[in-house]
């Protein structure tokens, strides 16, 4: 004997037929549409607040260390410093710039004296300083003749603080994830 199909009850009709009509309801509903909104747009809006931030860090940062570059320069020259070693210009460079985590070990100062006679001026390395090399040997720049010409290259390295998003991404990055500011300057050895 064959078993013919069940004929639902009404009971069971009113419940399947209830059941779809609310999926019907909750998919025409339109009260959630400003969170939907919200949400596709909030992660453009932070990458972009992220993005000014970072900039506005690495121009401060900049400025700061052109300034106490400069500042420090000033004293070298006005002949302040009675011994001018590398640990001497780290300690008063980074004693200006205040935001810079870390300075004394994150910082590399270059001097070289340009002969006069043939106007040869140093290259610049291609990094910074890396991070996770020992320390640099102490450095004394000895004494400084009359009319000399010092060219002076400081290099920090720091760590961006959002470095997935914006000018971070522009950066040039060392091995340990830091990108350099470099500021440059030059004197000349005024005669006595």
């Amino acid at each position: 004997m064959t078993e013919l199909p069940s004929i639902p009850r009404p009971a069971e009709k009113r419940q399947t037929g209830r059941l779809s009509g609310q999926i019907r309801n909750w998919l025409k509903r339109e009260d959630g549409t400003a969170t939907m909104e919200f949400v596709l747009v909030l992660p453009v809006i932070m990458m972009i607040f992220m993005a000014s931030f970072e900039s506005g860090l690495l121009m401060t940062r900049s400025i700061m260390l052109e300034q106490s570059v400069d500042l420090t320069m000033r004293e070298l020259r006005l002949g302040h410093y009675p011994v001018v070693t590398n640990r001497v210009l780290k300690k008063e460079i980074c004693a200006r710039t205040i935001i810079f985590p870390d300075c004394m070990n994150n910082i590399k100062i270059q001097m070289n004296r340009v002969s006069t006679a043939t106007w040869n001026i140093p290259n610049e390395p291609d990094r910074c300083i890396n991070r996770l090399e020992p320390a640099e040997p102490v450095v004394e720049y000895g004494s400084m003749l009359d009319n000399d010409l010092m060219v002076i290259r400081v290099c920090v390295t720091l760590q961006a603080m959002f470095p997935s998003t914006g000018i971070a991404l522009q950066l040039p990055m060392d091995n340990d994830g830091g990108y350099g500011l470099v500021a440059r300057t030059a004197f000349s050895i005024e005669p006595t």
